[in-house]
């Protein structure tokens, strides 16, 4: 059955544009209160990212959990893998994330997780929605929700990444810059890699509530690599405003992606004989990739786009690595979600294992040029019922032949129509790409 509310990621949209609203997040607080208030006492951790509106969404979904019966611990700002941890550590009910991940201030969402620092399940997200469309009403005041704040869960998730990795691995001497993207990372990740050794110079570590994801992090790594570059570090890492996603750069300035990272991830793994079932990446996950896990024997396995996905795979092929290139990485060997400081960490621990920088270590990977064009809509389109954007893609595909490859998708967290193209030769990408994008532009408004 379809969801009303919940997409791949939890709900996200604009703060003020219905359902990113102060009273239905009062609703959703309740309608949550009331699904976990039947297995029994218990409370729901509530945690944010930076953005200015989490003060009156946290606000609201308190007021919510309150009028259900159901106690709130507040976490205050905190990365998403940092909730997912202490969701399942302190034996929470469930963990609400407030957080739109890696898009601008003025958009918003919710996320949640379960007791086991997972996902929801369909199940309860179904059962959530059923409520959320119900009349509310409020227990007796005997039974009101009471509300505390968790004052050492900074503490708690800082041990938890340091543990990630072996005691006895000292990353002294090691010049590392982290952009925090001026979001929920930005007291977190500069404790944890400085108390682990490292030289730490951080940047955008200053959230005013505005400024999360503007020009920085994980979406814009430009700014880091020049920062690299000026204190001659020996890398870069580029966080989001959540923290869930990790974009590297190594020490000439060159950026890493997600799925250089997973590859070096895999190879440390199958070499120190602890890798287990294939890896899974994404639909958008590089040729370059598959290719590179294909030499040292190991498969990949491609979900849709989105965690969710990649998570639903990993644990269908029993794999324990997976993740998509613009960051987001699960180690389940170590964590339960996709962690950006934990992901940092286990790279930084293969760099003194080996004793190669990181530039060496990705270049046993050899990218294809990919190409992917975001064309921005008012309405939801079925691409799969356009016959003009068919016949577009048939005819790009034609011309790459076993070359490349073309993938349309429609984002889930977004209004926009992604279209990627990749192949061996860049020219040839970058000349279908822009063609097959102006095909479907003028299909869509036509």
């Amino acid at each position: 059955m379809a969801k009303k509310y919940f997409g791949t990621d939890g709900i996200r949209g604009k703060v003020g544009e219905y359902p990113i609203t102060a009273d239905f997040m009062l609703k959703l607080g309740w309608a949550t209160g009331r699904v976990f208030a039947k297995e029994g006492s218990g409370f729901v951790l509530v945690g944010k990212d930076t953005r200015i509106s989490g003060y009156m969404f946290e606000s609201a979904l308190e007021a919510g959990l309150s009028a259900a019966g159901v106690d709130t611990r507040m976490l205050g700002p905190m990365p998403t893998p940092g909730i997912a941890y202490l969701t399942r550590t302190l034996r929470a009910k469930a963990g609400i994330v407030i957080s739109a991940s890696h898009n601008p201030y003025y958009d918003n969402g919710i996320k949640f997780f379960s007791v086991n620092g997972t996902k929801l399940p369909d199940e309860l997200e179904h059962q959530i929605e059923q409520y959320i469309d119900a009349p509310m009403t409020t227990v007796e005041s005997a039974k009101l929700g009471k509300v505390k704040r968790v004052s050492d869960a900074a503490g708690r998730y800082i041990e938890f990444c340091k543990a990630t990795v072996p005691p006895h691995l000292d990353f002294k001497g090691m010049r590392i810059v982290i952009d925090c993207a001026h979001g929920a990372t930005y007291h977190i990740a500069p404790h944890v890699f400085s108390e682990v050794g490292a030289e730490v110079v951080t940047i955008g570590g200053e959230p005013d509530g505005l400024n999360i994801n503007d020009e920085c992090g994980a979406t814009h790594p430009e700014a880091l690599a020049a920062k690299v570059w000026e204190y001659r570090a020996d890398l870069g890492i580029a966080l989001d405003g959540d923290g869930d996603r990790i974009i590297m750069v190594d020490h000439k300035g060159e950026i890493v992606d997600g799925d250089e990272l997973i590859y070096i991830i895999a190879k440390s793994r199958q070499e120190e004989g602890k890798l287990h079932g294939p890896v899974v990446g994404t639909l958008m996950s590089n040729l370059g990739m598959e290719h590179a896990l294909k030499a040292l024997g190991i498969p990949l396995f491609r979900a849709n786009v989105g965690d969710r996905y990649v998570m639903e795979l990993l644990t269908e092929k029993n794999g324990m690595l997976g993740g998509e290139g613009s960051g987001h990485i699960i180690c389940l060997d170590k964590t339960t979600t996709g962690d950006g400081i934990v992901s940092a960490l286990q790279v930084l621990a293969e760099m003194q294992r080996t004793g190669k920088s990181l530039h060496e270590l990705k270049s046993g990977m050899k990218k294809y040029p990919q190409v992917l064009i975001n064309i921005r809509t008012d309405k939801k389109v079925k691409l799969d019922e356009i016959d003009a954007v068919k016949k577009a893609v048939d005819a790009v595909e034609k011309k790459l032949g076993d070359k490349g490859r073309v993938l349309l998708r429609s984002s889930g967290t977004e209004p926009l129509v992604r279209v990627m193209v990749e192949g061996v030769d860049e020219d040839d990408v970058n000349k279908y790409a822009n063609q097959l994008a102006n095909d479907v532009r003028k299909a869509i408004v036509s």
